[in-house]
């Protein structure tokens, strides 16, 4: 499995509902401010080049993960 990290703030609505289509789990990591929420999305190892061409055909800025990152990870990659 790999782990897409995506700001919330990055995202349209029509694109992150076709990435919710595309992946396997969709959540949300939400933050306090001055910090950004997260989309985090799940997606299968043999769909991740499919998924990962989408978000660059889309202009999407994205962090890939091999592993689910924990909270407290995710909140080091803002400070």
């Amino acid at each position: 499995m790999w782990y897409f990290l995506i700001k919330q703030s990055s995202l349209e609505t029509k694109q992150y509902q076709n990435l919710q289509k595309r992946a396997s789990l969709t959540e949300v990591e939400r933050f306090n401010e001055p910090y950004e929420n997260w989309h985090l999305f799940s997606v299968e190892k043999d769909k991740y080049a499919a998924f990962m061409d989408y978000l660059d055909r889309d202009g999407i800025a994205y962090e890939l993960v091999p592993d689910r990152p924990t909270r407290a990870e995710m909140l080091a990659m803002m400070k």
